[in-house]
């Protein structure tokens, strides 16, 4: 499990450091992008022929599925939330048929 919220870290130090929305991070996850990398993507004030991250996500993303945006958006934290809530769930699940059970 360490490795999983070493790779959503990993999403959220990119988020902030390219200033990226969650609907943003959530389309380059979605399109299986790397977010170490996204650095050599977002240099357009270097390399003027290239579109501003942002707006590259978007491009890529409207490209490949067909729509603008996420149908429904969740950031990082709430997403680790949620699976930490359902990780508890199943750890207790055989706790409480034991007790349950006479």
């Amino acid at each position: 499990m360490a490795t999983k919220t070493r790779t959503m870290q990993a999403w959220i130090d990119a988020r902030q450091r390219h200033g990226l929305s969650h609907a943003q991070v959530q389309m380059a996850r979605e399109l299986g992008m790397n977010p170490a990398k996204l650095g050599k993507i977002d240099n357009h004030d270097q390399e003027p022929w290239k579109m501003p991250l942002r707006e590259y996500l978007e491009h890529l993303y409207l490209k490949r599925f067909g729509r603008p945006r996420p149908d429904s958006i969740m950031s990082i934290e709430d997403r680790l939330r949620l699976e930490g809530q359902k990780r508890e769930a199943r750890r207790a699940a055989p706790r409480q048929r034991a007790a349950e059970a006479p």
